[in-house]
């Protein structure tokens, strides 16, 4: 990565400001525990899941060993290794405004302010990226593993396919039906189920229930129109309605948290950045950012998610 650029910047005593970053995406599907969290995977790990035929059947005095039959298959989780390498140089900070806090030796201190920003940003950076990777994300992008939305919408992957379309304030509620009709019924009614919704179909559903569609009135939800939404919980015939950040625009999924995984090693990798000052290693004026981690999503049963693509 090339050295930062500083413009337009004039030291003029102590800077009473903060850094500011530029809105991110924040990991929101793990912070918020919308899908199942599988740490600790340091390879891959196998996940059991078990079916039954019938397995009630008319009383008799006999044990019937062809009345039930329980079937195990295996779902394999297997984390891709990532990696960020930063390089920044000292030297370039000394026109800006931290150079007071480098101190006055040659050997440059990296300024705590700026270290603190460095770790934080990169640490959101991560977040935003890993956010998009768990549902829209594909490997062969670099960086990329396969998301929930890639995993569902290919060939075979027998998840219930139902045909969307661009959402719109107008059309909002009829789509969000089919996703709820489209659940199947052994599905219905659990209590961890959710739809993930990409953020312009939330967008439209707000919208919506704030008057601007035709089949609720004018003023919206108790004459309120969009009013009435304080960025709380949002839901759809009992059922949560939770913004995925990273599902491509005007698409919907439909599924229990307890049947979609993302797998990673120590979960606090993620979290983890080191800033290695190299001045005592190699001589230079160099700073390395660094930060390795591991992720993987995959789905349980795929018959019983329902994808609107």
């Amino acid at each position: 990565m090339a050295n930062p650029v500083t413009t337009g910047n004039t030291y003029e005593g102590e800077f009473a400001g903060k850094y500011i970053s530029a809105a991110l995406l924040s990991a929101s599907t793990l912070d918020k525990g919308l899908i199942t969290i599988m740490p600790n995977v340091k390879h891959k790990s196998v996940l059991q899941v078990a079916s039954y035929n019938d397995i009630v059947a008319d009383a008799t005095c006999d044990f019937q060993t062809a009345a039930g039959t329980l079937t195990l298959t295996e779902k394999v989780i297997a984390p891709q290794e990532y990696q960020v390498n930063v390089q920044l140089c000292k030297k370039d900070l000394h026109a800006n405004w931290q150079a007071a806090e480098m101190g006055f030796s040659a050997f440059d201190n990296l300024p705590k302010s700026f270290e603190d920003f460095v770790i934080a940003y990169t640490a959101e950076k991560v977040a935003s990226k890993i956010e998009s990777n768990i549902w829209s994300g594909q490997i062969g992008t670099a960086g990329e593993f396969d998301g929930f939305y890639y995993l569902a919408t290919a060939g075979g992957s027998g998840c219930v396919s139902v045909t969307g379309t661009g959402s719109t304030a107008g059309n909002v509620i009829d789509e969000l039906g089919k996703v709820v009709d489209a659940i199947p019924t052994a599905v219905y009614g659990k209590e961890d189920v959710h739809i993930y919704v990409a953020p312009n179909v939330a967008r439209n559903y707000i919208r919506a229930l704030g008057g601007f569609t035709a089949t609720i009135g004018a003023n919206g939800v108790d004459n309120k129109g969009t009013q009435w939404y304080s960025n709380g919980a949002l839901s759809f015939d009992g059922i949560p309605v939770v913004v995925a950040q990273g599902l491509p625009a005007s698409s919907m999924m439909a599924a229990q948290k307890s049947n979609l995984f993302f797998g990673t090693g120590l979960l606090n990798d993620s979290n983890e950045v080191r800033v290695l000052d190299m001045a005592n290693l190699d001589g230079s004026q160099n700073v390395r950012v660094i930060m390795r981690f591991t992720a993987a999503v995959a789905m349980g049963i795929n018959s019983d998610v329902v994808i609107y693509a």
